[in-house]
């Protein structure tokens, strides 16, 4: 923010709007709305100006525009057979790492979602006689592979987009369940907590949260400082985060180490990412 503020005042109050945008994207990741009339007075620009900025910037996905203002962009993701598709060597290194919480025997609920599936391959290489949990069919079926593990779908409406089963039948039949672990991605990752695209699934997620003793997150590097519709546990409910990404939102970073997260970063054995 000072950086910027230098320039505008090398600059007889102007900044460009490069340096514009960068400067609202940059407050917007201290605080998650602004105001537009607030922008105007800051900058010395007319409102005219900040609402084209705020459109582009919009456009690109940087932020989402509010009425009078703009706020973090909101979290909206593929279904998950697009999804599966992407990132697929850092989801095999978080897979890789996330086993390592788990031991033979476990009790295990996993969400579903595509960095899950490539924990579930994991899981049925490396485990035996799991008892394992899930809501996605997808999972279910690649868990099978092992024959020492025991598999269980949660009842509840079919998800089509995600592969998975969702609404209250599902949370109901979560409720009686314990478990040693639970395994779940997310839409986004904020100072907020985890957060889900689907309020539905993120009520499933929010149970799983509550019937086991430890809660891994999984998550690639995209859904860091991403906002989803429904957060559905807050940091102090999670156990571990395992990404492939050192966390560079610093309110993020903060939130993570107030609540005792375990953060693993997930890498190449060359050393990289």
């Amino acid at each position: 923010f000072e950086e910027y503020m230098n320039v505008k005042t090398q600059n007889n109050g102007k900044l460009s709007k490069n340096d514009r945008q960068k400067l609202i994207v940059s407050e917007l990741q201290a605080s998650p709305t602004i105001r537009a009339s607030d922008l105007a007075a800051e900058l010395n620009v007319s409102s005219e100006t900040i609402r084209r900025d705020l459109e582009e910037l919009e456009s690109r996905g940087l932020i989402s525009r509010t009425y009078g203002g703009a706020s973090r962009p909101m979290t909206t993701e593929p279904e998950v057979a697009k999804r599966d598709l992407l990132y697929l060597r850092q989801r095999e290194l978080i897979a890789k790492e996330v086993s390592g919480f788990i031991n033979h025997r476990d009790i295990v609920l996993i969400g579903g979602g595509a960095t899950t599936s490539h924990v579930a391959r994991r899981l049925a290489a490396d485990k035996h006689d799991l008892i394992v949990i899930t809501d996605s069919l997808v999972i279910a079926s690649i868990l099978a592979t092992n024959t020492t593990i025991r598999v269980q779908i949660c009842p509840g409406t079919y998800n089509a987009k995600e592969g998975c089963v969702c609404g209250a039948e599902t949370v109901e039949y979560l409720k009686n369940i314990y478990a040693n672990h639970a395994i779940l991605g997310t839409s986004g990752l904020t100072e907020d907590g985890v957060s889900n695209a689907d309020m539905d699934i993120a009520a499933t997620y929010r149970t799983m949260v509550h019937r086991a003793n430890e809660v891994t997150v999984a998550a690639d590097h995209s859904k860091i400082a991403r906002m989803a519709l429904s957060v559905y546990a807050p940091w102090q409910s999670i156990t571990n985060l395992v990404t492939d990404q050192e966390p560079c939102d610093e309110e993020l970073q903060r939130a993570l180490k107030f609540a005792g997260v375990r953060v693993t970063i997930a890498r190449d054995v060359w050393g990289g990412q």
